[in-house]
């Protein structure tokens, strides 16, 4: 079993940048994709970003292109998510997510691993 702990949510100002961080305790497989999802209050689950352990390929949803970046330390066994350019719409909780396999999925229901959340509330 991988525990993933989240961590950097907060409050800030629109236009402005936060780094979320997701470590993982437990994984042992190499074969390992870590993704991060969002959900807003009424709203779905929706895929972020994901970026596959070994290798280090992402995918990012189009909504956050060219404005999150998603990037891995190995040696501490972490996944970070820089968001720039904050906007309002981007204001949810954060959820960090893993799956063993290769695959750069967008599907939630695909991921086995989730950590606790971590708000992000962006203000005008």
């Amino acid at each position: 079993q991988v525990q993933l702990v989240e961590s950097g949510g907060g409050l800030v100002q629109a236009g402005g940048s936060l780094r979320l961080s997701c470590t993982a305790s437990g994984r042992t497989s190499s074969s390992y994709v870590m993704g991060w999802f969002r959900q807003a209050p009424g709203t779905e689950r929706e895929f972020v970003a994901a970026i596959r352990w070994s290798g280090g390929s992402t995918a990012y949803a189009d909504s956050v292109k060219g404005r999150f970046t998603i990037s891995r330390d190995n040696a501490k066994n972490t996944v970070n998510l820089q968001m720039n350019s904050l906007q309002l719409e981007d204001t949810a909780v954060y959820y960090c997510a893993g799956r063993i396999g290769t695959r750069l999925s967008g599907t939630r229901f695909e991921y086995n691993d989730w950590g606790q959340g971590t708000q992000v509330t962006v203000s005008s």
